[in-house]
Parts: structure tokens; C-alpha cells; sequence
């Protein structure tokens, strides 16, 4: 399996997404965010477990593209990429924040680029540190990463150069345990992590570990300990997980089902913690394998569930109760929804039913 190409490629014209596209409000609601024509939808679970929507939450002429960042707080921040003028696929990134389920969200406004005026370079990825401040994060045009951060008292400080070279245009960003943000990459020649050691810092660019990774299908989960563990894609199409804050090197847990990206959250399955991965098979279906988190040398087993699709993003959560919840985009239609099943023994879902 070869790497991807370390050169930009323009956006797709298919929704793109990153981060945690379904959230979950602090009354126990989910949202469920997708961009659509321009601007970013919206749907709304219902105290009686239906869903309304999809509701604009305006864009003005985003791309396809969205990135979504919860924190502890349970704000929902958007970011997307905007269409600007000074030349050919110059994007700008915007942003946006839903504080409460249900309720409208703030106006979108620029935070610019890290390279100024400059096209598509990467993908953003957001993550929340403990203090409810937000990092954007994206390649550069040198091939490095850059970050621009809240203040605490408002605004935005200017973009940090966190330094590197011919990174994953997908970065994977998220929150420890300690309120920190860390952010993973992949590079030509191996992995890529970047951490907070102290409140509103910069993160610090950490050494390079030599490994075998396919760009494009990097995702992460905290665990129980607070220490986060990376899951990717190797040359030969096996799935590893990476913990360097345990001291665990990339480790084997089984065959990938697909080429594509994976993902990754924790939930309860017979009232142990563990840890779910999702993917794509290579016949369409959403294929799911857990293990109890943090024990990676017991290795998982996939399980395929739901129909065939042609174009299929999933992204998993962690419900009130401690249950999984899984949603899929696929195509342009409304998202399909699934949760795991309370009376059942090990991980069983139920049926698949569209939020539209």
C-alpha cells in the first residue's frame, strides 16, 4: 500500500469531515453537523428521540469541507474553509460556535490563513483544551504545521509555525486527560506528534518516530488513563496503535477491512471500558472491532454492519450512558444512526434509521 502523495491536491467537491461532527449537549441531546451547499446543516435530536432538521447555520460559500471540536464545556466549534480572492483555490479558514443544542450559532468570522493569502494546504483539525480555549491546526505551505489559538480573554493569538515538513494534510487533533491538546501527523518517514506541557502553550514539536504509515487515515482516542492512543494504517494495510505517554510502541491490533480512514471513541460493553474503531470495508459496509481499552495486545476482530455504500464516512461517540453511538454520511442525503444495544451482551447495534 503506497503512501499518498506529500504534494497539496486541491479540496474535494464530497463532503469532507474531521473531528467530532456528532456532539452531545450537556442536557444529553445530539447534534449532528454537515456541510452542505455552501454552508454548514444542522439536525437536532429531540427530547423524544426523534431529530429535526437539517437547520442552516449559514457559511456564506464555504467549501465542503468541515472540522468540529468539542470541549468540556460542550460548546460545539466549527471550522471551515472559505473561498477568498488573491488568486486560484485561496482558501481562508472561518469559524463558528453552537453553545447551546438547538440554538442558533454565532456568525462565521475569518482567522485567516496561516500563509496569509494562500491556497488549500491541508485540512484543518480542532481540538478544545481543559480551559474551553480552541487550537486550529493545519499543514502550511512549507509542509510544516501551523496553529492560531483563542486568548483567554477572547480574540485569537496570531499563527504559531509549529515547525516540520511534508506532513499528512490530515492531522488528527484532540484533548488528554490533563486538558492538554496534542496533535498527530504522519510524515514520509514516520510519525509526528506535537503536545501542550503547560496551559495555553505553544505545542512543542516532538522527535520523529521512524514508522510505515498511510497518510490519510490517522484517529485517536483519550483513554482512561488520559493518556491518548493513535491509530493508523500501515504501508501493508494493518492497523496499529501508537501510546507514547504509555510508552507503547506502534503496535499491530489486526488486518485493516479497508483502505480508508478510521475511527475511533470508548464506550461501555459489559460495563468494562473499551475502545471502538470504525472503517470502511472494501465491499461498503461500516465495519466496527473493539478491544478493552488501553489492553492493545489482545487485538480485535471486525464485524461488519449495515448496507453497502459507495461513499461512506462514519464517526463514533460516546452516549449518556456510557453505550456507543455511531453515525454514517453517506452520499448527500441525511445521515443514518445507530446505537449500541442496552440489553445485549457484548457490542450489538440496532438497526440503522435515518435522522432526516
Amino acid at each position: 500500500m503506497a503512501n499518498r502523495s506529500q504534494a497539496p491536491a486541491a479540496p474535494s467537491t464530497a463532503p469532507l469531515l474531521q473531528g467530532a461532527w456528532l456532539t452531545r449537549g450537556t442536557e444529553g441531546r445530539f447534534s449532528a453537523y454537515l456541510p452542505r451547499d455552501g454552508e454548514v446543516v444542522r439536525w437536532t435530536e429531540e427530547p423524544d428521540g426523534t431529530w429535526s432538521g437539517p437547520v442552516s447555520l449559514g457559511g456564506d460559500g464555504l467549501t465542503s469541507f468541515l472540522a468540529v471540536g468539542q470541549g468540556a464545556d460542550r460548546y460545539v466549534h466549527l471550522v471551515g474553509l472559505r473561498p477568498t480572492t488573491g488568486g486560484e483555490d485561496h482558501v481562508e479558514l472561518v469559524h463558528s460556535v453552537q453553545f447551546q443544542t438547538g440554538r442558533p450559532a454565532v456568525a462565521w468570522r475569518s482567522i485567516g490563513h496561516s500563509n496569509g493569502k494562500a491556497p488549500w494546504t491541508g485540512n484543518p483539525a480542532v481540538a478544545v483544551d481543559g480551559q474551553g480555549r480552541v487550537y486550529a491546526f493545519m499543514r502550511n505551505g512549507g509542509g510544516g504545521l501551523s496553529v492560531r489559538a483563542q486568548k483567554d480573554a477572547g480574540g485569537w493569538h496570531p499563527w504559531w509555525d509549529l515547525m516540520g515538513s511534508k506532513t499528512d494534510p490530515s492531522p488528527v487533533a484532540l484533548t488528554n486527560g490533563s486538558g492538554f491538546v496534542e496533535l498527530f501527523s504522519s510524515h514520509a518517514k514516520g510519525l509526528v506528534r506535537y503536545v501542550q506541557r503547560e496551559s495555553g502553550a505553544r505545542p512543542i514539536r516532538e522527535e520523529l518516530l521512524p514508522a510505515s504509515v498511510t497518510m490519510g487515515t490517522l484517529a485517536a482516542t483519550t483513554g482512561p488513563s488520559g493518556h491518548v492512543t493513535l491509530f493508523y494504517l500501515d504501508q501493508d494495510g494493518q492497523v496499529r496503535a501508537w501510546s507514547p505517554e504509555r510508552s507503547l510502541e506502534p503496535t499491530v491490533l489486526s488486518k485493516a477491512v479497508g483502505t480508508g480512514r478510521l475511527s475511533a471513541t470508548r464506550c461501555l460493553v459489559d460495563g468494562e471500558e473499551h475502545t471502538v474503531l470504525a472503517q470502511r470495508s472494501a465491499d461498503g459496509r461500516l465495519a466496527l472491532a473493539s478491544y478493552p481499552s488501553e489492553r492493545e495486545t489482545e487485538g480485535i476482530q471486525w464485524s461488519e454492519t449495515g448496507e453497502r455504500h459507495a461513499d461512506l464516512a462514519a464517526v463514533l461517540t460516546r452516549g449518556p450512558e456510557g453505550r456507543l453511538v455511531a453515525m454514517a454520511r453517506v452520499g448527500g442525503g441525511a445521515p443514518l444512526v445507530t446505537r449500541q444495544k442496552a440489553s445485549a451482551e457484548g457490542l450489538v447495534l440496532e438497526g440503522w434509521r435515518s435522522i432526516g
